[in-house]
């Protein structure tokens, strides 16, 4: 979109973070949210779909956490396993051994991992 309406432009950060696509009205097929303004369709978000979405996150704490999760140490290892955990990572089938490939370590560290984050949130 060359100039962006003020709706997509506030809905923009949350269709990234989310993983989502902002689509012209024309773009728009039923798996489509229509954005209206007024009355008025602006825009579309298209939810993508669930295949990928580890990665997405994966990708994200990487960018955060400024390095590739094999490349972190031991504290940002568990500070990145809190932040998928809070995201909802570790709720997609497998993704506790998909995490732990992607750090170098053994699905029994990312459980202990998450245990103590788990176990701490209850004190």
């Amino acid at each position: 979109m060359s100039v962006e309406h003020p709706l997509i432009e506030a809905i923009r950060p949350l269709a990234d973070a989310v993983g989502a696509e902002i689509v012209e009205p024309t773009s728009m097929d039923g798996n489509s949210v229509p954005l209206e303004w007024e009355g008025q369709v602006v825009a579309g978000i298209r939810i993508l779909s669930l295949h990928n979405v580890l990665d997405r996150m994966v990708g994200q704490v990487e960018a955060e956490l400024g390095g590739k999760l094999t490349d972190l140490g031991r504290v940002e290892k568990q500070v990145a396993v809190r932040l998928l955990d809070e995201r909802g990572a570790f709720r997609l089938r497998k993704s506790i051994e998909e995490v732990a490939d992607l750090m170098g370590v053994s699905r029994i560290t990312i459980y202990n991992y998450l245990n103590s984050i788990r176990g701490n949130k209850a004190s």
